[in-house]
């Protein structure tokens, strides 16, 4: 149930950022003739418009029924959503069993996941989040415990 919530929450973000992307293209475009003398943006990007403090608000407490802790930031809220979005769509990363926590651009990645690619893969998407400084990768590897039907249910030296 909280899978489908953060699911429909991220897809609602995405759609609302995708259309404000799309409208200052249109509006940048259309208002500016010399569009090729802009300056190239830079690596650390400003805080979508429509994303408000209300909804950082939300994602904070979202983040922190998770365990996850997001700076006091619109743009380390926004890191926070855009990144748990990538996470829960990639087969790869089990979004659930990873942490991120985000504080001046700076996202950590805390848990556990199957294989090292997820590791890795985890650490791909986070790097390629725009807004995104550093990441740390705390991350560990374990494997999906397999069950011994060998292995006496009793602890040694109780009574049986």
């Amino acid at each position: 149930m909280i899978t489908r919530a953060l699911l429909l929450t991220a897809f609602l973000l995405s759609s609302i950022a995708i259309g404000a992307c799309n409208e200052a293209t249109t509006n940048n475009t259309n208002s500016n003739s010399n569009v090729e003398a802009r300056a190239t943006p830079t690596a650390t990007a400003t805080p979508t418009p429509r994303y408000t403090e209300e909804q950082a608000r939300a994602e904070r407490e979202r983040a922190k029924s998770n365990k996850e802790s997001i700076g006091q930031s619109l743009e380390d809220a926004w890191i926070h959503t855009k990144l748990v979005a990538k996470l829960i769509g990639n087969t790869q990363t089990p979004e659930r069993n990873i942490n991120v926590d985000v504080v001046d651009g700076v996202v950590t990645l805390r848990g556990q996941v199957d294989t090292a690619e997820g590791k890795t893969e985890a650490e791909r998407l986070a790097k390629e989040t725009d807004g995104v400084k550093s990441v740390k990768n705390e991350l560990k590897v374990v494997a999906a415990k397999a069950t011994n039907a060998n292995k006496p249910t009793t602890k040694s030296g109780n009574k049986q």
